[in-house]
């Protein structure tokens, strides 16, 4: 692990570096007005990709937390972790399929999924928080009852076939609803939640649950300012591979049906469209490959990839 003191000195090495105080000067007075206009606001972040695995951007993304919480922010971490988790089930020996992306879960590998989302990469990133002067606490679903689940009947069909297959993917869930008030008493109390995507059904039974969805749900039901997916790409592009921000609900809708919106990017825009509908004012799709992406996406006037908005501006 990289000593963040060290890291930070270096990092600010380098800035200085490259910057004379006016411009650092410039820089601060642009994030004012943004500071300003978002203090006391929910902002929900999908914590995933390769910014979960490169040490220098976890740390990266651990003082942006921080930075967003001391200046009046309230941010929530939701985190993924599937490559933590193929890791660990290639260790014990055990494989696992996938269908449309989704990890068939049975009984043991659901026990290497909460190991994992709720234990190594969960409390990693409380650990990470808590290191740059943060007061970070981690959640699954099954704490305070948030995260209700229910399983997923996954229907697949082919042009061959006359009747649709149901395919049984285990424990593979989705939220049915969202409790969110143990994660209001600790925004209230100066604490960051840390929410690991697992739920608990009516059966008592642990489901994981896809980390975009999860954010998304957290972020319609607290009525959120912003929701952040991380994610390995600048954001969304088009045809000629330009980002494209400032995108609409309908707009959106139409670049999905011309194919410039297609495989990965489909179930974080329909995240980002769900959460849109249900009262979020803005999503943003940003590339977690960029050191502070977060800060310069909520605080510069440039950011670094797609806004998404209920409606044309």
């Amino acid at each position: 692990m990289v000593n963040p003191l060290s890291y930070s000195e270096a990092e600010n090495g380098k800035m200085m570096q490259k910057r004379t105080p006016y411009q650092i000067a410039d820089v601060l007075i642009e994030a004012l007005p943004y500071i300003q206009r978002f203090k006391n606001k929910t902002v929900v972040v999908k914590f995933g990709g390769n910014a979960m695995v490169d040490d220098a951007l976890k740390h990266s993304f651990a003082r942006d937390i921080v930075l967003m919480k001391l200046v009046g922010l309230n941010p929530i971490v939701v985190h993924g972790g599937g490559p933590q988790i193929g890791q660990l089930l290639a260790k014990l020996g055990k494989t696992t399929g996938f269908v449309d992306g989704m990890r068939i879960t049975d009984s043991e590998t659901m026990d290497v999924v909460e190991m994992v989302l709720g234990g190594l990469v969960n409390k990693e990133i409380v650990n990470l928080i808590n290191r740059h002067g943060g007061k970070a606490v981690g959640l699954t679903g099954k704490d305070g009852d948030l995260i209700r689940a229910k399983k997923i009947h996954l229907k697949t069909s082919t042009p061959e076939a006359q009747t649709s297959e149901i395919i049984d993917l285990g424990y593979v869930g989705e939220v049915s609803s969202i409790d969110p008030a143990v994660v209001e008493m600790l925004g209230r109390s100066d604490f960051i939640p840390v929410i690991a995507p697992i739920g608990v059904g009516d059966d008592g039974r642990s489901y994981n649950i896809n980390a975009d969805l999860v954010a998304g749900k957290v972020a319609e039901v607290l009525k959120a300012e912003k929701l952040i997916l991380l994610t390995n790409t600048a954001g969304i592009l088009d045809k000629q591979e330009n980002l494209l921000t400032g995108l609409s609900i309908s707009d959106i809708d139409n670049l999905t049906k011309d194919g410039t919106i297609s495989s990965g990017m489909i179930p974080k825009t329909r995240c980002a469209t769900d959460a849109l509908k249900g009262g979020v004012n803005s999503v943003h799709i940003i590339d977690g490959r960029v050191d502070h992406a977060v800060l310069l996406e909520l605080f510069t006037d440039q950011g670094v990839g797609t806004l998404l908005l209920s409606r044309p501006r």
